[in-house]
């Protein structure tokens, strides 16, 4: 940007001329999304060049369906949204990292704290994250348990 522009550069442009850039080649790379707070991990999802720019520019986590081909706005349906802290990027610039604040205490769409909520220790499966709201409430229908995230809206 010249000193001429009359625009200011975006949050995605400032952080492209810092040399800090997701390596996307025009596909989707895997977002972590952690808990700023306590460090848990509460999902993973795909972001495309698309994704990452919206969530810069307004703060809050961005993702891209791959179930329903398009972009989504993390808790658009459920007012759960993530609102991002920071931002990493591994060594190869080809997984990120987001640490953020979970509004309503919910990240996955079943309704649990963290959408890791089951655990196999010792060879038995339980769980191991808190229900914190009730799916069929919040979206009209009961959630699948065995759903990926990829086509949530929580």
């Amino acid at each position: 940007m010249t000193s001429g522009d009359a625009r200011e550069a975006t949050a995605a442009e400032r952080a492209a001329g810092a040399g800090f850039a997701p390596a996307f080649g025009g596909g989707l790379l895997p977002a972590v999304v952690q808990d700023a707070g306590s460090g848990e991990v509460l999902m993973l999802a795909w972001m495309n060049e698309e994704a990452w720019r919206r969530t810069l520019e307004t703060g809050e986590a961005h993702f891209w369906s791959r179930s329903r081909r398009e972009l989504w706005h993390k808790g658009a349906t459920s007012g759960h949204v993530q609102r991002v802290v920071a931002v990493r990027l591994d060594c190869d610039s080809d997984a990120i990292l987001l640490m953020v604040e979970q509004a309503g205490g919910a990240a996955c769409h079943t309704g649990h704290r963290t959408c890791f909520f089951r655990e196999l220790r010792g060879g038995v499966v339980s769980p191991c994250a808190p229900k914190v709201f009730d799916p069929a409430a919040v979206y009209g229908k009961a959630a699948s348990t065995g759903d990926s995230n990829q086509g949530s809206k929580a």
